[in-house]
């Protein structure tokens, strides 16, 4: 079994050297990271320049691009061997609800969706490391269990982790994507030369959290499973849209 890792947060975030000390006893492990932070790259490419892999000391790969290009290199190439399973993270920080649609982490796994396995994406819902091993246990109970799994193609799942110690975890629960409010206004900044920049603001709250939501489960202490496939399109939208385009006709 081989695995391919990788991240938004960048080669030396302790996520992923967490990530890969949990799996790295169970399958041959290969990471291919951003050799920066990366978070909310969503699914970019990098298409302006070439790409320069760099090997580290502990053996993993730094990338001079996004967490997609990481996982897009790795299935197409610069490996000797391609990977059987695609797993993302840990991230510090939650990625529920809308924030799938941004989010690297997300991103890197669905870049996995032409493997035959799912691809997981774990997140830990804080931005300090202080219960990184509570996140690490449960990517390593998953993964080892992928094999027993009956998804289809081009699935992935992501895995949001409450930032508790193991013993205060209630369980874990399949979950529905949540939807946060929308977000604050962008915060106005001005440089000492009298120039004027934005900042993206902090993500909305959660306006759709109630139970079976991603929100509702970690907010309750439990590990939150919501299967996400690529395929976005909008199946009761066809059903409207097909009398409205006759009558232009």
């Amino acid at each position: 079994m081989r695995i391919l890792i990788s991240n938004d947060d960048g080669v030396a975030a302790p996520g992923l050297a967490a990530l890969h000390d949990a799996l790295s006893d169970y399958a041959e492990c290969t990471v291919i990271a951003p050799d920066q932070d990366k978070s909310g790259a969503s699914s970019s490419l990098t298409l302006d320049r070439p790409l320069h892999p760099n090997t580290l000391p502990n053996g993993f790969i730094s990338l001079n691009g996004t967490p997609t290009d990481c996982v897009h290199l790795g299935l197409n190439g610069l490996l000797p061997q391609v990977a059987d399973l695609v797993v993302s993270g840990i991230n510090l920080g939650a990625n529920l609800g809308d924030d799938v649609l941004y989010s690297g982490t997300v991103a890197a796994a669905l870049e996995g969706r032409f493997l035959a396995r799912p691809a997981f994406a774990f997140s830990l819902l804080s931005r300090l490391p202080d219960n990184l091993p509570t996140a690490a246990y449960f990517a390593r109970k998953l993964v080892e269990a992928h094999e027993s799994l009956d998804l289809p193609p081009r699935t992935v799942l992501n895995v949001n982790i409450p930032n508790l110690p193991l013993e205060h975890i209630r369980g874990i629960q399949l979950t529905r994507l949540g939807h946060r409010a929308r977000a604050a206004a962008p915060v106005k900044v001005v440089n000492p030369r009298g120039k004027e920049g934005y900042w993206i603001s902090v993500a909305g709250d959660a306006e759709d959290g109630g139970p079976g939501t991603d929100f509702h489960a970690v907010m309750q202490g439990y590990v939150s499973v919501t299967p996400l496939q690529l395929d976005r399109t909008f199946q009761e939208g066809l059903n409207r849209l097909q009398p409205w385009l006759e009558a232009l006709l």
